[in-house]
């Protein structure tokens, strides 16, 4: 393990492509995903794939944060590979313990340990990772790259479109009052993330009308920053993530930011991790946008 003085750490619910994760040297510490008696770590034991097919059958899933030793390990790691201190950056703490295990996780550790509450999901998460490696491979320290990455993760944007509510209410990450308005006449949500919380921003007739009006957002969105860069995650759903991209990247052009690392611009493709896809369920098709 080659790491830089100060190492990156995030959490499976990113979403972040293994390109990327390599290429910036991050380590990614899994949550947990539960079927019935059995469980295991997103990305390691669980993939996307086996939880859509769980999810498919009427299996109930369920979700935990890493165990704050999962953390003292990864940290413990990093410390011993050279690294002077550790950014470790993750998914609201309005939806997840995870923030909270990390904290405990980083008590003891050898070196500094700044946690970093990103309050957002999916890529928003991962591109406040990004930022923060980015970051640091520019030269910046810890309390910097720290800094950045909550003021990324803040900025960012996330819009899903999913089938149905049910999945959000069981697990408590949305209320059933607003589950319930949200599936009312059979109307296809959509939902954002607003301080850190999931909450239902409109309801729209059918499902092509809801990618229609998930895209339209999605440009005026990037229009108001004038430049940003823009990922889409999908459950099941990759031809469908792709088409949409493949219009966002028509239709936003140079307005596009490239990716850290990267030269071209592109809209990101990336399927939600497990432990999204158990809280939103089968048919999800979201669009995180980010300062570019």
């Amino acid at each position: 393990m080659t790491v830089q003085p100060v190492h990156v750490v995030t959490d499976s619910t990113a979403s972040l492509p293994p390109d990327l994760v390599a290429r910036w040297g991050l380590t990614v510490v899994p949550l947990t995903v539960r079927f019935g008696e059995t469980h295991g770590r997103e990305g390691v034991d669980v993939s996307s794939s086996v939880l859509l097919e769980r999810l498919r059958s009427g299996e109930d899933v369920t979700t935990s944060q890493p165990a704050p030793e999962a953390f003292a390990r990864a940290f413990a790691s990093a410390a011993g590979a050279g690294a002077r201190a550790i950014v470790s950056v993750h998914l609201s703490g309005e939806l997840s313990g995870t923030v909270r295990s990390a904290r405990l996780g980083a008590e003891g550790c050898a070196v500094p340990v700044h946690v970093v509450d990103s309050r957002s999901v999916a890529m928003g998460l991962g591109l406040a990772a990004l930022a923060a490696a980015e970051a640091v491979a520019g030269g910046a320290g810890a309390e910097t790259a720290a800094g950045i990455a909550r003021r990324v993760g803040a900025g960012c944007s996330a819009r899903f479109l999913v089938d149905s509510l049910d999945h959000l209410r069981r697990g408590g990450r949305l209320g059933a009052g607003a589950a319930a308005l949200g599936t009312l006449l059979g109307m296809r949500p959509l939902v954002t993330l607003r301080d850190g919380r999931l909450e239902v921003a409109e309801k729209v007739r059918t499902r092509a009308g809801a990618r229609a009006r998930l895209e339209a957002l999605t440009v005026d969105d990037v229009a108001r920053r004038g430049r940003a860069r823009v990922a889409v995650h999908h459950l099941g759903g990759l031809a469908e993530a792709h088409e949409l991209a493949d219009r966002l990247t028509r239709t936003l052009g140079g307005r596009l930011a490239p990716w850290p690392g990267e030269s071209g611009s592109r809209v990101l493709v990336s399927e939600a991790s497990a432990v999204i896809g158990a809280h939103v369920g089968p048919g999800l098709v979201a669009v995180i946008v980010g300062a570019g």
